[in-house]
C-alpha cells in the first residue's frame, strides 16, 4: 500500500480521506498553505504601498525589479516555504508573527529590500492580515471554482430544460394529481431559482480593514501623523480588489463573509429541493438511470439502480449547509473590539465549500444519468382524467353556467374519472360549440398551458 492511500485511510475528515481528489480544486486556496499564501501576498503588498508613500521618507520607493523580487516571494511561495513558517510558529505560538518573520527572513540579505525589514507589518494588528487574506481566499474560490461550477450546473439544467420542454408530466401538489406540467418546465423553475442566486453570491461585496489594533489607526498616526490614513488604507484595500471597510473594532465585522455564507447556502438549498425532487421521480418510473458496468446498486438486491448521486449530493449540501449557517450566525458577533472565537471557525470555511463541490458534482453525474421515461409519464397522465375539471370549470365560469366548480367537484372528488365519464359531462354542458370542442379534444397530455413556451424561454 502506498503512503498516500495509507494517509488517506486514516484521514479524520472525508475531505482528505475518500473525498480528496473531489476537492483539489479548493486546497489551493483554503488549506493552511494557501492561507499563508495570503497572508504573505497581503503583507507584501502593504510594504509595497508604504515604500510608495512620499511621507514615509524612511522607506524610500523600491526599484521595479526589487518589487518584482518582493512580489514573486508571495507568487511563487511553495509548500516548503510554508512549512518553514510552521518551524517559525512552534517559537512564536502566532502565526501571523511567523509569516512576518519569514519575509524578513528571505530579505535579510537583499541589499535594496533589506533596509526595509522593519516596515514589514508596519502598523499592523493581525487582524488587517488576516481579514484582508480570508477575503482574498474568498474570492478566489468564489470567481474561480463555485461560480464556474454553478454555472456548469445551470447549463446542464437548462440543456434538459429545452430537451424536455414539450414532454408532458402530471403535476403532484401535496402529492396529489394535479394540473400537468412538462418535464423541461419543471427543470426550468430551478434554472431560474439558480441563476438568481448566482447572481446573488457573484454580486455579494467582500470589504476588508486595514486600521490597526482597534480600527482607529492609533499606531500609524503615532508615527506619522501627517498622512491621510483613511485615505491610504482605503487606496490599498480597493487595490486588492476589495471593499473598504471604514468602521471596525479590531476585526473586521465579517458581515460580507455571512452574506457570501448565506447566498451559497441559498444555492445549496435549491439544489437539495432538485435532488428530492428528482429521487421522487425516479422512483416513479418517470426517469430511468444509466447503469454502469460493475456497478451494485444492493449487496442484496441485484435488480437495484439507487439514486445514489442525488442522495450523495444532498447529504453534501447538507452538510455543508449546516457549516455556512453557523458561519453566518456566529462570524458577526465579537466580544467587544474582539474575542478569538472566529479564528477557528474561519479555518473551516474550506470544509463547507468542500462538501458544497462534492455536491456540485455528485448532483451533475446523476443528471447525466437520468433519461426521460415518456411511456410511463404518459401512463400516469392516461390514468388522472380529472385534472382537467380545472379547464372544464374554468370555461365554465367563462359563460356563466351555475355552480360550476362545485358541479365538477361532486364529478371528481374522490371518484374514478376517465375519459369517458370527462368528456360525457362536458358534452352535456350549455358552452359554445367551439369551446365545447376544444375541451372535448383536451388530453391530460395537452393541457399544459404556457409551460412548454416557458421552459424553451429560461
Amino acid at each position: 500500500m502506498s503512503a498516500d492511500s495509507q494517509t488517506a485511510l486514516l484521514a479524520l475528515s472525508p475531505l482528505d480521506g475518500r473525498y480528496a481528489g473531489k476537492v483539489d480544486a479548493l486546497r489551493p486556496i483554503f488549506s493552511e498553505f494557501g492561507l499563508i499564501k495570503a497572508r504573505v501576498k497581503v503583507e507584501v503588498e502593504w510594504l509595497l504601498a508604504l515604500a510608495d508613500e512620499p511621507a514615509i521618507v524612511e522607506l524610500p520607493p523600491f526599484s521595479a525589479a526589487a518589487a518584482a523580487r518582493l512580489r514573486a516571494l508571495a507568487d511563487n511561495l511553495s509548500v516548503g516555504d510554508a512549512a518553514r513558517v510552521k518551524d517559525i510558529e512552534r517559537t512564536t505560538n502566532h502565526d501571523v508573527k511567523a509569516v512576518e518573520y519569514l519575509i524578513k527572513e528571505r530579505l535579510k540579505d537583499d541589499a535594496e529590500l533589506g533596509p526595509a525589514l522593519e516596515f514589514v507589518h508596519f502598523a499592523c494588528t493581525s487582524e488587517d492580515i488576516n481579514n484582508l487574506s480570508y477575503a482574498l481566499m474568498l474570492n478566489q474560490a468564489r470567481q474561480h471554482v463555485l461560480l464556474p461550477k454553478l454555472d456548469e450546473l445551470i447549463q446542464a439544467l437548462r440543456s434538459m430544460a429545452h430537451q424536455h420542454a414539450a414532454l408532458p408530466m402530471l403535476s403532484r401538489t401535496h402529492g396529489q394529481t394535479a394540473s400537468p406540467t412538462t418535464v423541461g418546465k419543471e427543470i426550468a423553475n430551478v434554472v431560474a431559482r439558480l441563476q438568481r442566486q448566482g447572481e446573488t453570491l457573484a454580486g455579494a461585496i467582500m470589504p476588508g480593514k486595514i486600521n490597526g489594533a482597534v480600527g482607529n489607526y492609533n499606531a500609524h498616526v503615532a508615527a506619522y501623523p501627517d498622512i491621510d490614513w483613511t485615505a491610504f488604507s482605503q487606496r490599498f484595500v480597493t487595490s486588492l480588489g476589495l471593499d473598504w471597510q471604514p468602521y471596525t473594532t479590531q476585526i473586521e465585522p465579517h458581515d460580507g463573509i455571512a452574506e457570501v455564507c448565506d447566498a451559497q447556502r441559498r444555492i445549496d438549498t435549491v439544489c437539495i429541493d432538485l435532488c428530492r425532487d428528482v429521487w421522487g421521480y425516479i422512483s416513479l418510473g418517470y426517469f430511468k438511470q444509466a447503469v454502469k458496468a460493475g456497478e451494485v446498486g444492493s449487496s442484496t438486491m441485484p435488480h437495484k439502480v439507487n439514486p445514489i448521486d442525488f442522495e450523495n449530493a444532498e447529504g453534501n449540501f447538507g452538510i455543508a449547509n449546516a457549516l455556512f449557517e453557523h458561519f453566518a450566525a456566529k462570524l458577526p458577533i465579537s466580544r467587544w473590539q474582539r474575542d478569538l472565537t472566529d479564528s477557528t471557525v474561519l479555518r473551516a470555511l474550506g470544509t463547507a465549500f468542500g462538501h458544497a463541490l462534492i455536491g456540485f458534482d455528485a448532483l451533475l453525474r446523476g443528471l447525466g444519468k437520468l433519461s426521460a421515461n415518456p411511456e410511463r409519464l404518459a401512463a400516469d397522465l392516461d390514468a388522472s382524467w380529472e385534472v382537467l375539471a380545472e379547464a372544464v370549470q374554468t370555461v365554465m365560469r367563462r359563460y356563466g353556467l351555475p355552480n360550476p366548480y362545485e358541479q365538477l367537484k361532486a364529478l371528481t372528488r374522490g371518484q374514478g374519472i376517465n375519459e369517458a365519464s370527462m368528456r360525457e359531462f362536458i358534452a352535456s354542458l350549455e358552452l359554445p360549440e367551439a369551446d365545447k370542442q376544444r375541451l372535448l379534444a383536451m388530453t391530460p397530455g395537452s393541457y399544459v398551458g404556457l409551460a412548454e413556451k416557458l421552459a424553451r424561454e429560461i
